[in-house]
This record gives structure tokens, C-alpha cells and sequence, in this order.
């Protein structure tokens, strides 16, 4: 067999031809309808059920199992869904993937898709031009599903044919006689190529290439299809790595989810084949053990199949595989159950438009963050007790370091979503979060500099009258409501945001602070207090009043409004 180096960097080069056409395919798709997936996401998942139908869906769509996968583990560890949840996502998720396989099977092999994928992409690139993000959205995923097709059309012409390569179905020969050790070779081939190409379905469209040219026969197919379900699995626990005990577990669970199906699978194996053949060639198709044209077909019903199977025997366990992985990875005790935003990085950034989901949860943590730094530093001002004062002011010094961390961070993953190709409604997004991630940290500042001034003050022994203690307390609740307000408006989608209480609520509050400074001024004259009372007071309701500006500014960036 003459085989160069050459021919096999051809081979690579339309492998990768096919991955860079899904990649354009997915996240074009994602852009086109990423709103509408991320409202999926939080209303589809109630139960293991409707998780799996979320799963199947999403995965269709983005037609990326390892990128719904590694979502769902990102997910988990920040807190927006259940293992049980998860769980019932990665099974859909596992039938959806099987859509990539019908679609090459009925139009890459009976198809002469060149002719027609060049024209797809002559459409979709004038659409790059366009104004308008969806017709944009839509151009790139016109052309990334021509260049799929372009891509598995060299896929097919690469792999070279049987008839000049006899000596390599000797090969082969000396691996499909040995029974069901043959069988676990191939699950092994399987595993392996699904972990080098990093996607299932680039594993599957070669192993359609290598069946529709006789490489390898059906059953030596279909063992591979299984062992791809054993090494899709790798991505999701690589992203899991560095996440808690939760997204372990998810990670986990669809390692045992697809482990055990290839499990049972294999002890049913020739008992699957046979029936889809006898399934086949009662429908007036050819025999898929005699035929190689018709492999494709019968490997994808074999794909599929399994899945269904797989999903509709293990759904009524999910508690059971719950129980397991908990077992096998335990908790940590409360500090690892904690979200932690270090983990952002366990984000799947192919799945960019879908990030932007978890990012608004992560700076909504964010704002109740500083409320309750905010609430400790209001303690600080009536506590009386020297030791719980020290604890609170040590408390409010280690949440300015980590709100500092949090800002760093949100905003690094924000600008790493950024960089990848999205829409211009989630670019807005993404500025519209960054502007409310720097308030915040804004907020976590002057909450440290209050808790400084107080401390200083009991220091100096200079106190507050009854009237200042009691006007600061009603500045602090015209905050605290303020902050209220500004969570409800973030929780909300953009367009629902109305910020006329909020306007309200800052008017008043400006409206309050010159009434507090005008009577300040009037109690100096008078002698009411001393100088050095006056100043640390004078301070805090001045930095009260910066941190209702700083509110305003979170509702304004909620609702797009002045957004820079």
C-alpha cells in the first residue's frame, strides 16, 4: 500500500475541514437563537425528564454533545442546576448527538454535496455583511454547514480505497476474528479516536467513511460508535477538574451513565445487530452485512437506537447514580459546596452565547455579596461589644480581598466570551455586566473605607449623638432598598427592566443626604457636636450617597441605558 505522508496530512486537513465547518455551524446557530436556548435552559430542567428533553434539544441544535456536556458541568458547579438535573441533561444530551450522524448518513453518501455545498456558502457569505446580527447568524451557519460538507467530501476521497489496498483488510482481518475480544479492540479504537479529534461527531463521520468505503464492516462500526460514547465523556471530566465536588459529580455521572450503556450493550451486541439488519431488509433496504453503502444508514440507526435505549433504561435510576457518585466523590463540607467564581474557567467558551447565562448568575452572587459586606459595616456602627466588633471589622477586610478577586475574574471570563465570535445582543451584554461588575467592586470600597472610619472614630472616642445614629440607620434602609430594587432589575431579562423606581428610590436618597448635610451643618454651627464627630460623619453619609450613585448606575446598565 502506498500510502505517503502527504495523503495522511490530507486526511487531517479534511478532518479538520469537517471540525472547523461544525464550529462555524454551532456557534452561528448559538447566536441565532442563544436567548432563546438560554431560556431553555432555566425553565426546561425542572425534573430528570424535562432535563432530558432540554438536553436533546440544546444538543441538536449546537450539535456538540461535549460542549452541552461541559456546560452542564460549568452549571453545576456554579450553582444554576441539580446533579439530578444534570444528569437528566447529559442523557438528552447523548440522543441528540445522534442527529449529526442522520444528517451525513441521508445526505453526505447519497448526495454529491459538493455540488450543492458550494452554493450554500456562496449564499451564507453575503449574509456576513449584513446589518442585521440575525441575518449575520445566519450567514455563518450557512457556510459552516457547507464547509462541513466540503470537509467530509474530502473526508471520503482521502480515505483510500480497498481495491488498490488489499494488504490493509488483511490487517484488519486479524483484528474482527476473535470473537467479542474483537468487539473490545474496536470499543478501544473508538474511545481513542473520539479523544484525539476532541468531538464525537468528527469520530462518527470517519467511522461513516471508513464503513462507506469498506474499511471496517458494521459490527466493527458500531463498536466504535460505543467506544465514542466512552471517550466524549473525557472532555467533560478534564473541564471538571478544577470545579467542586458538585461538577465532579456531574462529570462522573456521565462517565457511569455512558460506561454502563456500552456495558450492556456489549453483552446484547449481536443480538442489536442482527435485529437492526433484520429491521433493514424487511424495509427493502439492503443487508448491512453484505452491503457497505448501506452501513451508514444502519449504523446511525444503531447510534440512535442505543441512546433511546440507553436513556429509557437508566432514567428510572438517576437517584441511584446520584447516590453512587456521591459516594465516590464526597462532599468536602460546606466550603466546597459553595459556588466559587475561580471556577469560571470550567466555562465551555464554544458555547459562548450559552456562558452569558451563567456569567448575570455570577454577578448576581456578586451583588448580594456586597449587601451583606454593606450589612456588616451598618453592625459596626451600633455594636458595642469590642470582641464582635473586631470580628465584623476582620470579617469586612477579608470580603473587600475577595470581592477585589470576584471583579478580576468576572470580568476576565466576560472579556475571554467576548473574544469568540457572538452576537451583538450579547456583546451588549457583556458590556452591560462589565459596568455592573465594576460598580460592585466600586460598592465592596467604600464599604472597606466606611468600616475604616468607623473604626476610627470609636479609636478617637469621638461618638455620634442619638440624631446622627438614628439619620445614618435611615440612609443605610434607603440603600438596602435601593439594592433591593437594582437585584430585581438584574434577575430580569433586558427588555422587562424598568428603572422609574429606581430613578425614585435614588431621588429620594439624594433628596435625604441634603437634608442630613444641611442639618449637619446647622448642628456644627450651634455646637450640637465636635469637629472631629462631625467629620467622620459627614464621611459616611456622603459615602452612603456614592453607593446609591453606584445602584443607579447597575439599574442603568441593566437596562442598557447610557451604556458606553
Amino acid at each position: 500500500m502506498k500510502y505517503s505522508v502527504f495523503d495522511f496530512l490530507t486526511l487531517v486537513g479534511s478532518l479538520g475541514l469537517f471540525l472547523f465547518g461544525m464550529k462555524i455551524m454551532s456557534e452561528g446557530i448559538q447566536k441565532l437563537a442563544g436567548d432563546k436556548m438560554r431560556s431553555i435552559l432555566g425553565a426546561m430542567t425542572r425534573n430528570r425528564f424535562m432535563g432530558v428533553l432540554t438536553g436533546l434539544l440544546i444538543t441538536t441544535v449546537i450539535q456538540s454533545s461535549s460542549a452541552t456536556t461541559v456546560m452542564v458541568v460549568s452549571f453545576v458547579n456554579a450553582g444554576l442546576l441539580t446533579l439530578v438535573q444534570a444528569i437528566g441533561v447529559i442523557m438528552g444530551a447523548n440522543i441528540g448527538t445522534t442527529a449529526t450522524a442522520w444528517i451525513i448518513s441521508l445526505l453526505g453518501f447519497k448526495v454529491k454535496m459538493m455540488v450543492i455545498a458550494i452554493p450554500i456558502v456562496g449564499i451564507g457569505f453575503p449574509m456576513l455583511f449584513s446589518k442585521k446580527d440575525q441575518l449575520k447568524s445566519l450567514g455563518e451557519f450557512l457556510i459552516g454547514f457547507g464547509v462541513l460538507f466540503i470537509g467530509l467530501e474530502f473526508l471520503k476521497s482521502s480515505v483510500p480505497d480497498l481495491e488498490s489496498s488489499p494488504e490493509a483488510l488483511e490487517f484488519l482481518k486479524d483484528l474482527t476474528g476473535m470473537g467479542h475480544l474483537s468487539i473490545i479492540i474496536f470499543i478501544i479504537i473508538g474511545s481513542i479516536l473520539t479523544i484525539v479529534v476532541q468531538s464525537s461527531s468528527a469520530a462518527m463521520a470517519l467511522t461513516l467513511v471508513l464503513c462507506n468505503n469498506g474499511w471496517i464492516g458494521f459490527e466493527q462500526g458500531a463498536a466504535i460508535v460505543l467506544g465514542e460514547n466512552i471517550g466524549t465523556t473525557i472532555t467533560a471530566n478534564i473541564a471538571a477538574l478544577i470545579g467542586n465536588s458538585n461538577a465532579k459529580r456531574a462529570a462522573l455521572s456521565h462517565t457511569i451513565f455512558n460506561l454502563t450503556g456500552v456495558i450492556w450493550m456489549f453483552v446484547v451486541f449481536n443480538f442489536a445487530i442482527s435485529a437492526i439488519e433484520n429491521y433493514l431488509v424487511k424495509s427493502g433496504g439492503n443487508s448491512p452485512l453484505n452491503d457497505t453503502t448501506a452501513i451508514p444508514i444502519a449504523l446511525s440507526l444503531f447510534h440512535t437506537s442505543f441512546n433511546v435505549a440507553n436513556t429509557f433504561l437508566l432514567i428510572w435510576f438517576v437517584k441511584y447514580i446520584q447516590k453512587i457518585v456521591e459516594w465516590v466523590i464526597p462532599s468536602k463540607g460546606e466550603k466546597d459546596e459553595q459556588t466559587q467564581l475561580e471556577y469560571f474557567e470550567s466555562g465551555f467558551m464554544s458555547a459562548s452565547e450559552l456562558s452569558i447565562f451563567e456569567a448575570k448568575k455570577e454577578v448576581l452572587k456578586f451583588g448580594e455579596l456586597t449587601k451583606r459586606m454593606l450589612k456588616m459595616v451598618e453592625s459596626l456602627l451600633f455594636e458595642t461589644d469590642n470582641k464582635k466588633f473586631n470580628q465584623t471589622l476582620e470579617r469586612i477586610k477579608k470580603y473587600e480581598d475577595i470581592i477585589d478577586r470576584i471583579e478580576v475574574e468576572i470580568a476576565d471570563f466576560l472579556i475571554k466570551v467576548s473574544r469568540h465570535e457572538i452576537s451583538e445582543e450579547t456583546s451588549k451584554q457583556v458590556r452591560s455586566m462589565l459596568r455592573m461588575n465594576n460598580n460592585f467592586e466600586k460598592i465592596g470600597d467604600l464599604c472597606y473605607q466606611m468600616s475604616i472610619i468607623i473604626e476610627r472614630k470609636n479609636n478617637e472616642k469621638a461618638w455620634f449623638t442619638p440624631t446622627q445614629r438614628e439619620r445614618l440607620k435611615e440612609l443605610f434602609q434607603l440603600i438596602e432598598k435601593a439594592f433591593d430594587e437594582m437585584q430585581e432589575n438584574i434577575k430580569k431579562e433586558d427588555e422587562k427592566v424598568q428603572i422609574k423606581k429606581a430613578v425614585a428610590i435614588e431621588q429620594e436618597i439624594n433628596r435625604f443626604r441634603d437634608e442630613i448635610r444641611e442639618e449637619h451643618f446647622a448642628s456644627i454651627e450651634k455646637g450640637d457636636y465636635n469637629i472631629k464627630s462631625g467629620l467622620y460623619y459627614n464621611n459616611l453619609y456622603s459615602s452612603l450617597e456614592k453607593i446609591g450613585d453606584h445602584i443607579m448606575n447597575i439599574n442603568e446598565a441593566a437596562a442598557r441605558v447610557n451604556l458606553e
